[in-house]
């Protein structure tokens, strides 16, 4: 499992009404790509769930390094670029994925929690507590999937949750409403530690 990520940020006044209807009109078009566990169309409104910002953050993930290539090299990243400019693309690799009791159901929210893995910090009992909190949270009532990701360049582990309706409030978490999720290899995405 892969994890990937681009936010772009947009103006203060920005209209979201033309992220959304890009999303209506577009987001169906990865809802078969070979080698996708999921994609999230993912928004942050100025003013919405304590966002400051206006942001349009999709956030995949792959169960093929070549499904995120052969995204990353052809037309749809290719049109995101020609409308945004490049942005720049956030990746990890994946620690575990759980599947929660609403994940036959469309999520409306994501959460993504990020944090630094000191120096001194011991792994194993790092990632034994974080797995642990992984499966609780994917346990609990509402939760879509949840999947634990690391980037071993920072040294940074990120939670990324989604959830039937509207996120719950966590320190640290960054909230998003979902516009539309394509999952066309969900079920083929592996549950529990992946190493």
């Amino acid at each position: 499992m892969h994890g990937m990520n681009y936010r772009i940020g947009l103006p203060a006044d920005y209209d979201m009404g033309v992220i959304r209807e890009r999303v209506a009109t577009r987001g169906h078009l990865l809802d078969s790509a070979p080698g996708l566990g999921l994609k999230a169309y993912l928004v942050r409104e100025r003013g919405t769930d304590g966002s400051p910002v206006n942001e349009y953050a999709p956030f995949y993930l792959w169960n093929t390094a070549r499904g995120m290539n052969g995204f990353l090299w052809g037309p749809g990243f290719h049109s995101l670029v020609a409308d945004f400019g490049r942005p720049a693309v956030q990746h990890w690799s994946g620690l575990a994925f759980e599947r929660g009791p609403a994940v036959a159901e469309p999520p409306s929210a994501a959460t993504r929690t990020a944090r630094p893995l000191a120096a001194d910090e011991p792994l194993a009992e790092v990632l034994a507590r974080e797995l642990e909190e992984l499966r609780e949270v994917a346990a609990g009532p509402g939760t879509h999937s949840a999947a634990l990701l690391v980037d071993p360049r920072h040294w940074e582990l990120l939670r990324f949750t989604l959830w039937r309706d509207r996120a719950p409030e966590e320190p640290g978490a960054e909230r998003f409403q979902v516009l539309h999720l394509s999952r066309p290899e969900l079920d083929a995405v592996e549950t529990g530690r992946q190493w």
